[in-house]
């Protein structure tokens, strides 16, 4: 547990990943969307704290020892002898493809009572991906999200799973109705985006979206770069360094950790803070999450770097 008091709070899904290695060989790998990108963020020394529920059994175990050794506050982690999520992840055509196996597990049935209140020292919120999918998960980090938003930046990552999807229509209704007006940030693949929005172009997508509640829509494109998106502004695209792919694993919720990372770390904290920032502003931070998911996908696993190996210097203490 961190001696700090949390600063970023991570709301979702904890499991194991297992990436195969070989036919029928797989290393396992503690995962999860916003369990990574909570480690992301930690690794790069902002006070960040997880929300979520957690076996008791073995592979809860070591979720839960990952956590402490990389320094995340787990005060609201829940246990619970229901058993952990497992997937089973391999890369083909550049792309990581999972297999979940979630029924009745351990993250899927997180529905604290009564929710919690964060601390007033959280200043920014991130959720997504497939907690959303089941309740009372779903529902759970909705209400704790709402009860917050007003004191807080929220970022929120779809991380869309097509395959274990069961009505991609609500899916796509629950995005623009419930999620993306909580969002000060939507942070979206190219990937999620076309099987989301088939056709439409991310500029027509990212100006609706815009029109639901966040202030900035950012689409990442892998070795393409990103791109963000803003109310009545251009948009800002950045290409990053080419790099040797090992995994492409986690890069999505690297990216994710470190541009929150560096939000908290220049105190933009309040959405008149995130509405001013400048294209030069926004260069820079695309830019540090970038090269800290480029620096991911050179190592196997989710394996998020730690702040010094990142090229931009820590802004002075003021």
């Amino acid at each position: 547990m961190s001696m700090n008091l949390p600063r970023l709070a991570v709301l979702g899904e904890a499991l194991i990943d297992f990436k195969a290695t070989g036919p029928l060989a797989f290393q396992g790998y503690p995962g999860g969307s916003p369990f990574n990108v909570a480690i992301a963020i930690a690794r790069l020394a902002q006070p960040v704290t997880f929300l979520s529920q957690i076996s008791r059994d073995l592979l809860g175990e070591r979720l839960m020892r990952y956590l402490a050794d990389n320094a995340v506050d787990t005060r609201y982690v829940l246990p619970t002898d229901a058993p952990t999520t497992v997937a089973f992840v391999e890369e083909r055509d550049g792309q990581a493809h999972f297999q979940f196996f979630n029924n009745g597990s351990a993250d899927t049935l997180y529905d604290p009572q009564p929710r919690p209140t964060l601390p007033e020292s959280v200043r920014f919120i991130h959720f997504g991906s497939i907690s959303l999918l089941k309740n009372p998960t779903s529902s759970s980090i909705v209400d704790i999200v709402r009860a917050h938003r007003q004191r807080t930046l929220v970022h929120f990552d779809p991380n869309c799973r097509p395959h274990i999807t069961p009505d991609a229509a609500a899916y796509r209704r629950d995005l623009i109705e419930r999620w993306a007006p909580l969002t000060h940030v939507l942070k979206i693949s190219d990937q999620d985006l076309a099987w989301l929005e088939p056709g439409r172009a991310h500029a027509d997508v990212a100006a609706a979206w815009l029109g639901k509640g966040p202030q900035a829509v950012v689409v990442t494109a892998g070795e393409k770069g990103a791109t963000v998106f803003r109310r009545a502004a251009a948009p800002v695209q950045i290409t990053p360094a080419r790099i040797t792919v090992v995994d492409t694993v986690g890069a999505g919720d690297t990216f994710s950790g470190a541009l929150l990372a560096r939000l908290s770390e220049l105190a933009i904290e309040t959405p008149a803070a995130l509405a001013a920032l400048n294209d030069d502003a926004w260069r820079g931070l695309l830019t540090f999450a970038a090269e800290a998911a480029a620096i991911n996908c050179t190592r196997a696993g989710a394996n998020p770097p730690r702040r010094a190996e990142l090229s931009t210097p820590r802004p002075p203490r003021s």
